[in-house]
């Protein structure tokens, strides 16, 4: 313990880099997102993460865009702890059993207008869990999904692009579930 004790003394902290993507560029995007909420909603965007059974690496990005680096909140997205205060159901993993009825009353307590993002590769189609005892498959599989953002896990700032591409599309004249 004491060897410990004197090698923490002496060494420097690990610590990670921060973000690498232009700050000024995220800042953009995070407006863009929020603008077209409200150009879309007439107010902010209210998102509810659903994790419906995965390794949480999808979690941790969805966290990330709430610190302080991201912070867009100020741009106009919030997450909400009810689904019937919610616009947009992220969902991320695969859906396992235990969670289809989970997922489903989720999405059947949540008003129209209501869009469903699937975030992850295992979101999409089960990923590196398909075909387990214990998971019924992707998102679409059991809710209806309008958009699916790719990556293991995808970066805040994908994540952010697919909002904002879902509510261009949707501002266009596709109709949500």
């Amino acid at each position: 313990m004491r060897k410990l004790l004197f090698e923490s003394l002496f060494r420097r902290p690990f610590t990670e880099q921060a973000p690498s993507p232009d700050d000024a560029a995220v800042t953009e995007l995070a407006t863009a997102v929020g603008r077209a909420a409200r150009r879309r909603l007439g107010r902010s965007l209210s998102i509810r993460e659903v994790d419906a059974g995965s390794c949480n690496g999808c979690e941790l990005e969805i966290h990330a865009l709430n610190n302080a680096y991201y912070d867009v909140e100020r741009f106009g997205l919030r997450f909400v702890a009810s689904p019937r205060h919610a616009d947009v159901l992220m969902v991320t993993g695969p859906v396992t059993k235990n969670m289809r009825d989970a997922l489903e009353r989720t999405y059947h307590a949540t008003p129209n207008p209501k869009w469903v993002v699937a975030v992850g590769d295992c979101a999409r189609d089960g990923g590196c869990f398909a075909g387990s005892y214990a998971v019924v498959g992707g998102v679409s599989q059991v809710v209806p999904v309008d958009l699916h953002i790719p990556g293991c896990p995808p970066p805040p700032v994908t994540i952010l692009q697919g909002l904002l591409a879902l509510l261009e599309r949707t501002a266009k004249g596709a109709t949500p579930v």
